[in-house]
């Protein structure tokens, strides 16, 4: 059935050619696409991928001379029962006698979760990916209880077919039907299927199973137990366990997610088409160096999380698993759909469907599965400088005066590997750094912090006591026959790998950050998780071995995928807890899997300093806030080579607009510090730099809204305005929040113009000029060095700080202003959210958190919903008493105004208001200025 494959077929030549190929990449550092595997080469995909095409081409399948396809897989009759908030049903292949087990578990929000294994399997399969990456371990989930469900069962032309309704009205349009033989499920809305399971047959299991002989291993021809790659072999000890489905999204034509990969922002096909790929996108964790772009090849994190959206509803998949994951997409244009097909190499089917129907709904959805991104540090959404590296401690000391002579915020200076003693982590090399405390101390004292590097690699030397005790506790991944710790080849050279799936591992491990354990750390110092893939040179695709060995006896290929992410939440662990009371942790990672997001930031890993790597950033980071990895960014200018001065100021003016906002660059490279570029370079960068920090306030009451909602911050345009399919696909424009559109210049001819649509029945302004556009209208804009496009939606109001700092500690007792952008119907909303910046006592109420709302002439602050009355708020508020809105500016207002009149204390107290209008010839815009209201308190102003 699966036809004929020689996957062993391989010359010694090859082992020779691919070790030389990898020393030669360790100097390089430049990727060779042959060096990582295609489709071609993954045979457990190849398998899955010949049984769809028998599937669909039966008649073909039989001209090859092999069977015609008869597999199918169905219910066994009687088996189905709806038992609580579980539809549980036994399937089985009509050729296979292996039985299993389906189980359909209904949410409360909605959210149906499908599982299947055998019923009796031959061994465990891995099924501890939820408790790393679903809300407390699994148990925070809430299902539908047996009231709120209704099942029917009918036989309809011959099949009998079950429908569970949800009863319950929030949820009363949603239902799922599953049909006996051949097994499927419909997700329905309103009657209606929105997401398909197994409609195309592709569902299929590899059931786990006694070891063969040496002799069968050695005439298999298919790689169940064992298969090959360059000069590396993959010895399978438990032999075929892969599992594949399709999942048809009925009615949509664009599907986004599964990060990471350098491709468009809606994910293309991957059959041959034209415009799309030859290859399936992967999710498998790597360190492609110098990656090229549009190309589905796994980099560095993986999520599989996809949705789909069109303008009735937006629905999403979360196919929860940690092995070596493929995905293929079709399109159908009539009827329209999408068809995409989920391969995973071991472990459980898991999934979860979610129905939306709106993008709120479904994000609310999604992130009650993996929980929301959390409110982070401050100082974590200002500027960040990095570099490979900094030279020692006169040098860093030297670009943070530099900064402030030049008048550049900023907030972080970080050190690469190089401040180590011999990539000996945990240590300093005190011949650069001779006084890391006394430089920590300096930096501090303008507000700054440093992040240093820590990868999970441990250099392998009798003399360094990390390794020293990680060796003698058994704390290191093990080799593949479990004998003796997995040594691999990193920066260190010769190395060890923590196994972050032994809970006293991750005790031991999270204990280094203490302040008394990691010698020269300070509460001003973060880390920097680096090559966590984990990235490991002279080895296949520079990754683990599959077979190398776990706590539990798991093997890696059941938890690559969620290594990068375990080491990341092990150094959020020891970095919450080397502080009491407890401060938010910033923690930076490369590799990431759904539920990193807990933990910290992420980037995109390793670009060039080429213009369509500024370009390609957009959709990377859009595709990452999609899957819930909100807190993410690229590396401004690039990392490899010399931007050129043009290429770095547009790469500021659009890294601003970035979650995470880190300029960073390879050691090779020259050195780019604002303040080495000629005018005008040096003043649009600076420029850019301010505007970041001007809108800080912005940006964390946006993380706000992301805890509490789980909306992605960098936004694509068809999330806030989803009727509108010439948005769709669009991926140089993008929202931030709801109010701000980035129309970013990416392109080396200044003169070629960026086409802009202002969407929906709505006034829109440009931030800086406040020149209004009336939408539904697309203007095509030439846009010189610098202009930058950035657009405010009519009927927002957003808060900002203007007075200039060294950093955001700087700005925490700053007044605020607002601006009021009014909307073509006379209205307009905002909100504005102050927390200290460091503690968790905003969990127990001490912030403030203010709603503004202009209409029938009236701008209102109140106090929002979620605010807590508590001792914590009480404290806070009193710290905050001296903290003001200083300022108001109007945008669009249809009439002239002639007074206004502020009244606070609930009416007991009013005056008039003096209204700036400047030397302006319209109307439409004015300030009023000198107010200092506290931005606690509630106040209306009144405009005649």
């Amino acid at each position: 059935m699966f036809g004929k494959y020689s996957f062993r077929a391989r010359v010694n030549t090859l082992f020779y050619a691919a070790v030389s190929a990898v020393l030669l990449s360790d100097a390089a550092m430049a990727v060779k696409r042959d060096d990582f595997k295609t489709s071609e080469d993954i045979t457990f995909y190849l398998r899955h991928h010949e049984y769809a095409r028998a599937m669909e081409h039966p008649a073909q399948a039989a001209d090859s001379g092999d069977p015609p396809p008869t597999s199918a897989y169905k219910v066994v009759d009687g088996s189905v029962r709806l038992d609580g908030h579980t539809l549980a049903a036994t399937v089985q292949h009509e050729s296979i006698s292996v039985p299993l087990k389906v189980e359909v578990h209904f949410m409360k929000n909605g959210t149906i979760r499908v599982r299947a294994q055998e019923e009796a399997p031959f061994l465990s399969r891995y099924d501890e990916t939820q408790k790393h990456v679903l809300r407390e371990e699994g148990s925070g989930q809430e299902y539908a209880s047996a009231e709120d469900l209704e099942h029917t069962c009918e036989n309809v032309n011959g099949k009998e077919i079950h429908t569970v309704r949800f009863t319950n009205k929030k949820n009363s349009a949603f239902s799922v039907r599953v049909t006996e033989n051949p097994w499927t499920l419909t997700y329905l809305q309103d009657g209606e299927p929105v997401i398909e399971l197994n409609g195309k047959g592709f569902f299929h299991l590899e059931h786990l199973r006694p070891k063969p002989d040496q002799e069968t291993i050695d005439k298999d021809t298919t790689g169940e137990w064992m298969d090959t790659f360059l000069a590396w072999t993959d010895h399978k000890e438990r032999g075929p366990e892969s599992f594949g489905m399709d999942v048809r999204f009925v009615g949509f034509e664009h599907v986004y997610g599964i990060p990471e990969h350098a491709t468009s922002l809606s994910l293309k096909t991957t059959c041959g088409d034209v415009d799309g790929y030859n290859e399936p996108y992967r999710l498998w964790n790597l360190d492609v160096s110098e990656h090229g772009l549009d190309d589905p090849i796994p980099l560095y994190g993986s999520i599989p999380f996809m949705t789909a959206h069109n303008t009735k509803a937006t629905v999403g998949v979360f196919w929860l698993n940690a092995s070596e994951t493929l995905v293929d997409i079709t399109r159908k244009k009539d009827p329209c759909s999408v068809t995409t097909h989920w391969i995973s190499e071991t472990g459980v089917l898991d999934l979860f469907l979610m129905p939306g129907p709106s993008v709120a709904d479904m994000y609310r959805q999604y992130s009650e599965l993996v929980e929301p991104t959390p409110l982070p540090r401050e100082f974590a959404l200002g500027y960040h400088s990095c570099r490979w590296s900094y030279l020692n401690q006169e040098d860093v000391l030297t670009v943070s005066d530099k900064m402030h002579e030049y008048d550049i915020p900023y907030d972080v200076i970080w050190l690469d590997i190089d401040y180590t003693d011999g990539m000996r982590y945990f240590t300093w090399d005190y011949t650069k750094f001779p006084d890391p405390i006394a430089m920590q101390k300096q930096l501090s004292y303008s507000g700054h912090k440093l992040v240093t590097i820590i990868d999970p690699h441990v250099k392998c030397e009798t003399s360094y006591h990390i390794w020293k005790e990680g060796s003698k506790n058994g704390y290191f991944i093990k080799n593949t026959n479990s004998s003796g710790d997995y040594k691999g080849w990193c920066w260190p050279k010769v190395s060890n790998w923590v196994d972050y799936l032994n809970p006293d591992a991750v005790k031991w491990y999270s204990e280094q950050y203490q302040l008394d354990k990691y010698p020269g750390s300070t509460k001003d110092l973060f880390i920097w998780n680096d090559m966590n893939e984990p990235a490991i040179s002279r080895t296949s695709e520079g990754t683990a071995d599959k077979g190398a060995k776990h706590n539990g006896g798991w093997e890696h290929r059941d938890v690559h995928n969620i290594y990068g992410m375990l080491n990341h939440n092990s150094t959020f662990q020891g970095m919450r807890a080397r502080e009491s009371p407890a401060t938010r942790p910033f923690v930076l990672s490369r590799s990431f899997f759904a539920g990193s997001q807990r933990y910290g930031a992420i980037w995109t890993g390793d670009n060039h300093a080429k213009w369509e790597y500024l370009r390609a950033s957009v959709p990377m980071v859009l595709s990452n806030n999609i899957a819930g990895m909100h807190f993410s960014g690229a590396d401004v200018g690039g990392f490899y080579g010399n931007p050129e001065p043009e290429l770095l100021v547009r790469w500021y003016q659009l890294g601003i607009w970035y979650p995470f906002f880190r300029s960073h660059s390879h050691k090779d490279s020259k050195r780019r510090e604002p303040w080495l570029y000629d005018e005008p370079y040096f003043s649009l960068i600076r420029k850019a730099i301010c505007q970041r920090y001007r809108m800080l306030p912005y940006w964390y009451t946006l993380f706000r809204e992301a805890n509490l909602t789980g909306m992605p911050l960098m936004r694509p345009m068809w999330i806030e305005f989803p009727k509108d399919p010439e948005l769709f696909a669009e991926e140089n424009v993008f929202m931030v929040g709801s109010s701000i559109m980035v129309a970013p210049a990416m392109d080396a001819d200044l003169e070629k113009p960026v086409s802009v649509k202002f969407p929906s029945q709505e006034n829109w302004y440009n931030m800086y000029t406040h020149q209004a556009y009336l939408a539904p209208i697309r203007r095509q804009f030439v846009v010189d060095l610098a202009q930058t496009l950035v657009f405010v939606r009519g009927g927002s109001i957003i808060p900002t700080r203007e007075r200039q700092r060294k950093s955001s500690a700087f700005m925490k007792h700053d007044p605020f202003t607002l601006y009021v952008y009014i909307s073509r119907d006379g209205t307009a909303f905002g909100k504005l959210y102050v927390d200290d910046g460091e503690s968790y006592d905003y969990e127990g109420g001490g912030f403030i958190e203010r709603e503004f709302s202009f209409s029938n002439n009236k701008l209102v602050s109140r106090s929002s919903t979620h605010t807590v009355d508590s001792t914590v708020q009480k404290e806070y508020l009193e710290c905050m008493s001296d903290v003001v809105v200083e300022s108001i500016v109007f945008i669009g207002m249809p009439d002239r105004v002639s007074n206004a009149i502020i009244s606070t204390d609930n009416g007991l107290n009013e005056h008039k208001l003096a209204l700036d209008y400047g030397d302006r010839r319209t109307d439409s815009k004015f300030d009023i200025s000198g107010l200092s209201v506290p931005i606690s308190s509630d106040w209306d102003i009144i405009f005649n």
